[in-house]
Order: structure tokens, then C-alpha cells, then sequence
């Protein structure tokens, strides 16, 4: 089938999917005009859509004459210049070599071809001929001969949109890009809400909901990492839009470093989203035949409400963003000796830690921060990559093969983009890390950040962790980021380029990350900057799990991990138990209740086994068989938010279901108990409702609709942050 077509007669472009379909149009005067993104509209092109007004002080093109009801200041475009008339938000903006900045871009051409489009060393969507139709549209200014390919690509059975821009130079001066969006999206209406992330360092993704109003509203990042303050995803739905019903669509940046996404409403009560990089301290320079490229926006609408929409991204990500083996194998369930040992251990106690790791059927020992150079402290100590045997007598290699021996997997920790002043590499390289020069570096945990856009800093760093891996045969890799970036400035780039260090920067980490993917295929590879971080799509593409806080508190963790679970599948959550009370929050919730929030993510632990009672190692080794039981639910399975830990204060509740709708696990925390309580009744969602499902636990059989429609009581517990978890399977 055809999935995108170009009609010549009318000029209209259209992109379909199962559900969904997009539409645009070239009109008058070489112009790209955008008509409709929704549910599927059969073969009527949406041009009805646009209505052409003389509206006060919006100019129109010189070209027009006296037709003053074409004006780019109102009309809802594809990619938007300045310069050309458009007083809102826009796309692209380039500084000319005269010092001029207007581009007005002109349709010129089109390429329909099968397969996904690619980006030079950047991350993105994959799909062969079969599973992806790829449309490039150039528009050109016919001034500087700068041109812009717009890059869709449609993923019919997953209902899915992506959209790039490369934007190329061929005229014979020098263009300075000062912004360059990856998309733009216009709708004719302002009458809906926007749905973001935000939140801080142990507190990320929080959920936050609000009406769209006239001006700018802008979700953002200037950390150089995607950043725990702002996600790079957001939804923008109608205003009684729910997890069941209504429009929405998601927009998320498969980037990881400074971002911007912005949305007017205008005024014609119009709105526009444009997003991508961030242009806070952003120019790219380009000279005749050079070209520039963005990061991928990926794009999903859902006429079902919120959990559609999660659906969409859930599947896409795990079937043709993840690369990892591991996306569909089960993961080791390990323990990480972090909040055991902090940096005070030997080797002793490691392998004291991993005997206690298989005794209660753990399969990976992680050996966190504090194994290499003269690490002590957070203080010193980064970017020496070599073991220090003061800590591990004999050698890590020779700790490892015990580890081994046990049958056990081994993973390390590894911080590569930094470097502490007190460390041997900063005493031999002080040039190699970002500083403006004559200023006094701002520091953030004692540490800097190295200067990854240079190929000879990225070469020492990878080479000195591939001889340690190499060495010790390790199995996963924790790759830690624990300051945003700063000091920006690099040493060899002329100061006409100091513009695209936050960018080279970026495009620096995803090379170091290819060399570890390709070079260790059959690693278990898990993202971390200070927990969630750098919690993005981009990631994602080389690492099938992400460290998703560093506030392991399970309360907490259920209003982390319920935001995160809006655009990112949930075995991409690094979740585990950690003890009590809580390092984080000092918060105590019962053992099954930590484990229980765990299990919605890639399962672990995180404390001492050796200080585990009797009691918490038996629940311990029940834990981990249940878990090992409903992996494949958490790995591809559908997961539903069945209550919003923002708004209900008795209990938290979210369900996975097989594909086959065969298997249904509802699991949540009563969050308080009370004296003559209420009974709750609760209502999963994704069952058959004509076939007949067993409660594993007490036997009963119900029907699908029965459970759906008419609900199941939550069982009456004693004491607050009591677990839940109800197991059907289907039985006709």
C-alpha cells in the first residue's frame, strides 16, 4: 500500500498510518502550507481547512500584489522562517554573511522512497522497506540558495510520524545558522491542554497539566543534557481528553542534550509547537556545501485518550528505536553495592555482597563508584580509568573470575564525559576540559566536564574503559553523568564556532556510546546522570534501560515512574528495592510494598544484602521469582495508569496485559489506612470482555466485563503503603 502520496493536481501531500492520517499542501507562491493531523479522514483532502483573511498589520508577500488575505502571519505552515512576514515562533533562523537573517522558504521538489531516513551521528527510528515509507520535501530560498529537506518517515503499523530536517548550504557564502527546529506543527484552534515533565535531581518526570493560553509557553533545557528539570516529551490534547478518551498527540526528541520545545497561541486564537534544539548559545556555521542536520522528533495522535497514546510510543521504542538484544530476552536481575558500601569497601566485602546475591537467586553483581585511581572520595579521582588495587587486592580481573565463578554476571560503573582537578588525567591534561578562558571554572560535585567534542579526549577516555572491560570480562555497563554541562568553551574551535560546543558535545557521547554498543554487542548497556537525568529517546537508541531516579524511595518513586511511564516503555525504568529507612526521603514502607514498585521497571536491588533479616531474604528470594514469572509482561506487555498518584490519596494502582490479552497483572500501594475504611473498587482495562479470567490467588473466575465494568474490591490491609497485586490469567 501506499502509504504516502502526492496528488499533482491538487498538490497536496498525504501521509497515512492505520489510524492516523497528515496532510499538507504547496499553495500560492511556493509556499507549504499545513492542513490536518488526526484520525484518519478517508480520500477528502483537508484544504476546506484553510481560510484566507485580511487581518491589520499581518504583511503579506511582495509577490501577492494586492491580495492582501495571503499572509504567512496567519496561515499554519510546515517549517517556518523569519524574515518572510511571520511574527510568531518560527523554525529557522540564519545570519547571512552580509549580516542580514531573513529565509523564505519555497517549495522546489519532492522523493518519496521506501525504508526510514538516517542522521549522520545521530540517534533515531529504524525500518526497513517493509515497516517504513520515507518523504523528503526541499524548500529553498532563492536568495542564499540555502535549502531544507524535510524528512518524514511513516511507520503505518505503529502508528508513528518522524520528522528531521537537514538543512544544506549551496550558495556561495556563508550561512550561520542561529536555530534550527526539527519540526513545526500548527492547529487552528487553542482550545486544548499541554502535558509536561518536570521536576529536579531525585524528583524527576512530575506530571504537570495545564490549559494553553495566548503568548509563549516553553518547556526547556540549557544544562546540556535533556536534563531532570524538563523532559524532552509533551503532549498537547483537548481539554476533556483522559486516559480512555479523547485526542491527543506526543511529541518527543530523540536528543539528549539542550532542548527547547515551544507552542503559541496567536492572535487568531491559532497554535503552534516547534521543537528541537535549543538556540541558547547555538550557531552553526555553514560554508558552500556543507549541511546540518537536526535531531528526530517522533510523533504519535491517539483519538483513545492518554493510554493509547503511551501505547504507540511504548511499542515504537521497543520495536524499532531499541537496538539492545535485551529488549526482548530477560535482564539479570542484579544488586548494585552502591547504597551498601558508598566508597568504602574492598574486595572482601564485594564478594561477600555477591555470595548473598546468589544465595537468593540474584543473577548480576554491579560494582558502582569508587573501584578506580584514588577515588575516596566524590572529591578526586574521575578520569583515571584504572583499578585501584589498594581497594581491590589482586586486581579486579581476579575479583571478577570469583564472580564469575559463582554464576554470576558482572557489571561496573563508569563515568567517562568527567574528570575530578585531583586526578592524574587533569594534572596531565588541565587543557582537556571545558573552560572559558580567564574565568574561574564553576564546579558542580568537584568534578568537570571533559572536552568530549575532541576526538583525542574521546580516544584516551573509551580506550583506558575498553582495556578495563577487555580485562575483566564485564557484562553490564552503568554509564553515570552526575553535572550538567558547563564552562562552555573549547579550546580548539575558533570563536566563530564556540556556538556549536553544546552541540558537538552531544554528538561526542552518542560516538562514545556506538563504539561501546558495537565493540560489546552482547552487553546489558543501562544510561544514569544522577538517576534521571538523561531520561530521552535518544539514549534509548544505546541503552535499552535507563537509571530512572536516584531517589529509590518507593512512594516516591510511584509519581517518577507514573510520569515517566506517559512517553517511555516501562522496561526501560531501572527500578529496585532499597532498604529502610529510605537513604533519600528516611521514609519506611514495608519490604513486599519495595518490591511490589520495583517490579513496574527492570528489577533490582539496591542495599546491603548482608544486613537482610532471615525474613527479608526469604521475601527477597519470593520477590524474585514473581518477577522472573511477569518479566514478560513488564517487557511487552501493555500498561495501563489505572489512578493518578497526584490526585488519589488511598492507593496507586497500574496493570500490564499481555498482547494476547491471555495474562492481566494489576499491582499499586494503599497509600493509607483508616478506621472503618471505605471499600474501593477497582477496574482493569485491555481484558476480552467476553472470555473468562481466573484470580490466581483465590481461584475465582470472572468474566472480562464483569472485571472491567463492574470492578474487583481492593483487599482491606493494615497499615499505610500496603502492596497490591491481583494475577488473572485467561481460562476459556
Amino acid at each position: 500500500m501506499k502509504w504516502i502520496t502526492y496528488n499533482e493536481r491538487t498538490r497536496v501531500f498525504t501521509l497515512r498510518t492505520r489510524n492516523t492520517m497528515y496532510q499538507m499542501q504547496v499553495r500560492e507562491y511556493e509556499t507549504l502550507i499545513h492542513l490536518y493531523y488526526g484520525a484518519d479522514i478517508g480520500d477528502t483532502e483537508a484544504t476546506h481547512r484553510i481560510v484566507c483573511l485580511d487581518r491589520g498589520f499581518s504583511g503579506n508577500l511582495y509577490e501577492a500584489g494586492d491580495d492582501r488575505t495571503f499572509s504567512l502571519d496567519v496561515l499554519p505552515q510546515e517549517y517556518s522562517g523569519y524574515g518572510n512576514g511571520d511574527y510568531r515562533i518560527n523554525s529557522l533562523e540564519v545570519e547571512h554573511e552580509d549580516g542580514s537573517d531573513a529565509v523564505h522558504l519555497r517549495y522546489e521538489d519532492y522523493k518519496i522512497q521506501e525504508g526510514k531516513y538516517s542522521l549522520t551521528g545521530l540517534p533515531a527510528m529504524f525500518g526497513d522497506e517493509n515497516e517504513a515509507q520515507t518523504l523528503e520535501i526541499t524548500l529553498y530560498d532563492r536568495i542564499s540558495n540555502l535549502k531544507v529537506h524535510l524528512l518524514y518517515s511513516v511507520f503505518p503499523e505503529l502508528d508513528i510520524i518522524t520528522r528531521a530536517a537537514r538543512i544544506e548550504n549551496q550558495g556561495e557564502k556563508q550561512v550561520k545558522i542561529q536555530r534550527a527546529m526539527s519540526m513545526e506543527m500548527d492547529y487552528t484552534h487553542k482550545h486544548m491542554d499541554l502535558v509536561h515533565f518536570y521536576g529536579r535531581h531525585a524528583m524527576e518526570r512530575m506530571t504537570e497539566r495545564q490549559p494553553l493560553h495566548h503568548g509563549v509557553q516553553s518547556i526547556e533545557s540549557k544544562r546540556g543534557t535533556s536534563s531532570h528539570q524538563h523532559n524532552p516529551f509533551v503532549i498537547l490534547c483537548d481539554r476533556m481528553t483522559s486516559e480512555k478518551y479523547g485526542d491527543c498527540y506526543g511529541f518527543a526528541l530523540a536528543y539528549s542534550g539542550n532542548f527547547r520545545c515551544e507552542i503559541e497561541v496567536d492572535q487568531t486564537e491559532q497554535t503552534r509547537l516547534v521543537m528541537g534544539i535549543h538556540p541558547y548559545h547555538f550557531s552553526y556555521r555553514l560554508e558552500k556545501g556543507d549541511v546540518f542536520e537536526t535531531p528526530e522528533v517522533i510523533m504519535a495522535y491517539s483519538g483513545d485518550g492518554l493510554g493509547r497514546l503511551s501505547h504507540i510510543f511504548h511499542d515504537a521504542y521497543r520495536s524499532n528505536l531499541i537496538r539492545s538484544k535485551y529488549m526482548d530476552s530477560p535482564r539479570p536481575i542484579l544488586v548494585n553495592n552502591w547504597e551498601a558500601t558508598y566508597f568504602d569497601f574492598d574486595e572482601e566485602k564485594l564478594f561477600r555482597i555477591a555470595e548473598r546475591a546468589k544465595e537468593i537467586g540474584l543473577d548480576m553483581f554491579v560494582l558502582d563508584d569508587g573501584w578506580f585511581g584514588n577515588r575516596d572520595t566524590d572529591t578526586k579521582g574521575l578520569g583515571d580509568w584504572y583499578v585501584n588495587e589498594n581497594k581491590i587486592r589482586g586486581g579486579l580481573a581476579k575479583l571478577v573470575e570469583k564472580i564469575h565463578g559463582l554464576g554470576l554476571k558482572f557489571g561496573i560503573w563508569i563515568e567517562p564525559e568527567m574528570v575530578s582537578e585531583d586526578s592524574d588525567l587533569y594534572r596531565e591534561h588541565p587543557d582537556w576540559v571545558l573552560r572559558i578562558p580567564q574565568r574561574h571554572m564553576n564546579l558542580s560535585r568537584s568534578q568537570l566536564n571533559l572536552d568530549i567534542t575532541r576526538k583525542e579526549v574521546r580516544d584516551h577516555v573509551m580506550g583506558q574503559i575498553f582495556k578495563v572491560m577487555d580485562e575483566c570480562k564485564v557484562d553490564y555497563i552503568k554509564w553515570d553523568m552526575n553535572r550538567s554541562v558547563d564552562n562552555v568553551y573549547s579550546a580548539v574551535l575558533p570563536a566563530e564556532r564556540q556556538g556549536e560546543v553544546f552541540h558537538r558535545y552531544v554528538l561526542g557521547v552518542y560516538e562514545m556510546m556506538e563504539q561501546l554498543v558495537q565493540r560489546y554487542p552482547d552487553l546489558l548497556f543501562e544510561n544514569c546522570s544522577g538517576g534521571g537525568g538523561r531520561f530521552d529517546a535518544g539514549m534509548l537508541y544505546y541503552s535499552p534501560q535507563i537509571w530512572c531516579s536516584d531517589n529509590t524511595d518507593a512512594i516516591d518513586r510511584l509519581k517518577i515512574q507514573y510520569g515517566t511511564s506517559f512517553g517511555y516503555p516501562v522496561s526501560a525504568m531501572g527500578a529496585h528495592v532499597s532498604t529502610c529507612p529510605n537513604h533519600q526521603t528516611g521514609r519506611t514502607a514495608p519490604f513486599e510494598t519495595r518490591g511490589v514498585v520495583a517490579s513496574a521497571g527492570t528489577f533490582g536491588y539496591e542495599l546491603d544484602l548482608e544486613k537482610l533479616t532471615e525474613e527479608e531474604k526469604e521475601m527477597a528470594k519470593e520477590q524474585i521469582r514473581a518477577y522472573k514469572k511477569m518479566e514478560h509482561l513488564v517487557q511487552t506487555g501493555d500498561y495501563y495508569r489505572l489512578s493518578d498518584p497526584f490526585k488519589n490519596q488511598d492507593h496507586v494502582l497500574w496493570e500490564f496485559v499481555s498482547k494476547d490479552k491471555k495474562e492481566v497483572m494489576v499491582c499499586g500501594v494503599q497509600l493509607r489506612n483508616e478506621a472503618n475504611p471505605h471499600i474501593h473498587l477497582i477496574y482493569p482495562e485491555g481484558m476480552d470482555e467476553k472470555r473468562h479470567y481466573q484470580d490466581v490467588e483465590t481461584g475465582a473466575v470472572y468474566t472480562g466485563a464483569a472485571l472491567m465494568k463492574a470492578g474487583v474490591a481492593l483487599p482491606l490491609g493494615k497499615g499505610d503503603y500496603q502492596p497490591v497485586r491481583f494475577h488473572f490469567v485467561m481460562v476459556d
